[in-house]
């Protein structure tokens, strides 16, 4: 038992010395700052508004060109541009039908046609008899 040290324990005068020193650093160190500013180098990153607010919910001027920016983007790329600018594009880019869609032209409109037979065939079939395989 030899290593062991006997914990000697400090006098009031250097308590209270080792104290100043410890009040004294701590006024150094400490500022008190009361002019507030942002930092330039920061990236700034913008907060909501409260919708109840009334001073948020004041009449603005309309700012023209941001309508117009904001008008146009939500246009179609078919509006905004005059030819495709990509070649996804392309491929709905003239929409116009090749063939004139007329229903009365029955060369391409193959409608379901029903006669006497199949009309009553499909009538029992609507009502649940099941011999389609017999």
């Amino acid at each position: 038992m030899a290593g062991r040290k006997k914990e000697v324990m400090p006098d009031e005068v250097h308590q209270n010395q080792i104290l100043r020193e410890l009040y004294l650093k701590e006024l150094r160190t400490q500022k008190l700052y009361t002019q507030y500013h942002v930092n330039p180098l920061r990236k700034v990153h913008t907060i909501t508004r409260k919708p109840m607010s009334w001073h948020d919910n004041l009449e603005e001027p309309a700012d023209d060109r941001f309508l117009n920016l904001i008008h146009h983007a939500a246009q179609g790329p078919r509006k905004k541009y005059p030819e495709t600018q990509t070649e996804s594009q392309e491929i709905g880019w003239d929409s116009d039908p090749l063939v004139n869609p007329e229903r009365n032209d029955h060369r391409l409109n193959h409608f379901k046609v029903y006669k006497d037979i199949s009309l009553y065939k499909a009538k029992m079939w609507s009502l649940g008899e099941d011999d389609r395989h017999k």
